[in-house]
C-alpha cells in the first residue's frame, strides 16, 4: 500500500478501510459444510484443512494451480523445490484428497511449468483420463544468460470419465487472415471481409500465443507474483462448463479463476491461505459487478492478441473518413 505508482498504473490495491470491509466477506470453516452455504465464497484457510470438510461430488470444473516445483516465497508462506519424484509424491497426496469432490462429469485443468509438468502428467494419468496438454506463451522477464528463456507454461486437461463438457464453439479464436482464399465466385472462403480487416474464426488448439500476462496498466493486475490472466481462465471455464456449473479453485491466489467464473455466470468456491490475496480477490469480485469485461474476450469471441484494438481503430477511422 505504500508503493509509489505511476499515474497510469491500474494495479488493484487495498486501503485499510477496504481491508476491513472485504475481510468481513471471507469465510473459514471448522466443520463439515454444505455446498449451498459455500457457493460464490472465498475460504481463507489451508487447502488441506478446507478440503477435508467439503462435500463429495459438487465440482464441475477443478482448476488446480498448485505451487510449481520451484523455491518461491509468497506473502507468508514458501515452497521449496523438490526432486521430480518428490514433487510427484507431493502432488499425488494432494490430488487424491480432491478427487472425491469431483462429479463423474467433471473436468480438471492443472497448471504447471517445465520442472513439474512431467510429474503432473504421470500422477494425473494414474487417476483420471488425460485429454491434452495446453502450452501457453508466458512471455515475461528478461531471459537467461546460460539457458533458453523460459517463456511458456503447461496446463494439463483431464476428465473423470468419458462423459464431460467441451463447448468448442465457445472458445474459437478470431484471427487475422494471412491467406484470404476465395471460392469460385470470388467470395471469402471461411473468413469475413469487414471494413476493419479480414478475420477468420479458428478452432482452439493446444498452443496458445494470444495470452497477455497481467501487467501494471491492465485493470485486472495485482501484486500477486504468479497471477493468471482472466482471458486464460475464461477459455477453460467456457470450454468445460455450462452456465451455473460449479468451478472450484483450491489455490486461488488473487482470484482470477473465481472472478472470471463470476463474470461468466458460473458458481464458484476459492480457497487461499494468504489473507491479503483473499482480500484482493474479494475486491475483484466487487469490481466484476461494476465491469464484467474480460480483456481479449469481446462479443462472445476470443481475439488474437492486439487484433481487437486494431480493428476498433480501423473502424473508427472508417466511420470518420
Amino acid at each position: 500500500m505504500n508503493n509509489v505508482r505511476a499515474k497510469r498504473n491500474r494495479t488493484i490495491t487495498l486501503s485499510r478501510v477496504e481491508e476491513g470491509r472485504y475481510g468481513r466477506e471471507l469465510t473459514h470453516i471448522a466443520e463439515s459444510a454444505r455446498i449451498d452455504a459455500l457457493g460464490n465464497r472465498i475460504l481463507n484457510q489451508d487447502v488441506l484443512e478446507a478440503v477435508a470438510l467439503l462435500p463429495n461430488a459438487f465440482v464441475d470444473l477443478l482448476i488446480l494451480d498448485p505451487p510449481y516445483n520451484l523455491t518461491k516465497a509468497f506473502a507468508s508462506t514458501a515452497f521449496r523445490k523438490k526432486s521430480v519424484a518428490g514433487y510427484a509424491e507431493w502432488f499425488e497426496s494432494l490430488l487424491v484428497k480432491l478427487l472425491p469432490l469431483l462429479k463423474k462429469t467433471a473436468s480438471v485443468y492443472v497448471c504447471s511449468e517445465w520442472c513439474s509438468s512431467t510429474a503432473a502428467h504421470l500422477v494425473l494419468d494414474k487417476f483420471l483420463k488425460v485429454r491434452n496438454r495446453i502450452t501457453w506463451e508466458r512471455d515475461k522477464g528478461r531471459g537467461a544468460k546460460t539457458n533458453w528463456k523460459n517463456a511458456s507454461e503447461d496446463i494439463w486437461f483431464a476428465t473423470v470419465s468419458d462423459d464431460y463438457v467441451f463447448n468448442v464453439e465457445n472458445v474459437k479464436l478470431k484471427r487475422r487472415v494471412l491467406a484470404p482464399y476465395t471460392d469460385d465466385s470470388g467470395s471469402p472462403k471461411d473468413w469475413d471481409d469487414t471494413s476493419a480487416g479480414q478475420f477468420r474464426l479458428t478452432h482452439p488448439s493446444n498452443l496458445w500465443n494470444d495470452i497477455t500476462v497481467p501487467f501494471w496498466s491492465m485493470p485486472e493486475n495485482t501484486d500477486h507474483p504468479t497471477q493468471k490472466p482472466e482471458k486464460l481462465l475464461a477459455k477453460l471455464i467456457l470450454a468445460s462448463t455450462n452456465q451455473d456449473d460449479f468451478v472450484f479453485d483450491p489455490f486461488m491466489g488473487a482470484g482470477s479463476s473465481i472472478v472470471t467464473a463470476k463474470k461468466l455466470n458460473r458458481k464458484f468456491l476459492g480457497v487461499e491461505i494468504e489473507r491479503q490475496y483473499c482480500l484482493l480477490a474479494a475486491k475483484r469480485l466487487h469490481l466484476a459487478e461494476l465491469d464484467p469485461a474480460i480483456q481479449g474476450y469481446t462479443d462472445g469471441v476470443f481475439w488474437e492478441r492486439n487484433t481487437l484494438a486494431v480493428q476498433r481503430r480501423k473502424a473508427r477511422r472508417g466511420k470518420h473518413g
